[in-house]
């Protein structure tokens, strides 16, 4: 049985990290394993830049928590040497940042994550990487929203310049059917 001290830290542990996952709009938890020490470093960076904390817990501490949260079923993929990265803002950076090194290192896996209170597994990560990020989704809705807006504008001056010099056409007469 540990020690007192321990167990408070333990329970630290779990209480911060439970904190961290209930407010967090994201997380995927990846099998680390064959990462050298300069890799770590530069994803470590990348998801730090992206606003996403990264750490590596024991699995039952991080089964824990995710119990709290109401992810119990991450439990199952907790096997391994796993890490768990949380996105308090953007929910697809963690899984774009980890995605981009589990691409790269053939060791570094997806697991799972979470996202909108669901647990999903790694094929739904993966999906979730490939969703572009706020920045461009904002652009693609206003570039669509922008385009007919700017072709309606066009119609109206191309009608205001004819309308101003052009004459109406006269209608042409159809032609008397043959037999008349």
């Amino acid at each position: 049985m540990p020690s007192k001290s321990i167990l408070e830290q333990k329970q630290k542990v779990v209480a911060d990290l439970t904190e961290q996952i209930r407010n967090s709009v994201s997380g995927v938890v990846v099998n680390y394993q064959g990462i050298t020490v300069e890799d770590d470093t530069k994803l470590r960076k990348a998801l730090r830049e992206a606003g996403v904390s990264y750490h590596v817990y024991k699995n039952s501490l991080t089964g824990r928590a995710c119990d709290n949260c109401g992810y119990g079923d991450m439990k199952q993929y907790l096997t391994g040497m796993t890490a768990i990265a949380v996105s308090e803002k953007d929910p697809v950076a963690p899984a774009k940042i980890l995605k981009s090194y589990a691409d790269k290192i053939e060791s570094f896996k997806l697991l799972a994550g979470y996202v909108d209170g669901e647990v999903i597994d790694d094929k739904a990560v993966e999906k979730l990487a490939a969703i572009p990020n706020k920045e461009t989704l904002v652009t693609q809705l206003l570039v669509c929203i922008r385009s007919p807006l700017v072709n309606f504008v066009y119609v109206l001056d191309q009608a205001a310049k004819a309308g101003g010099t052009a004459e109406a056409a006269p209608a042409e007469e159809a032609p008397a059917p043959a037999g008349e």
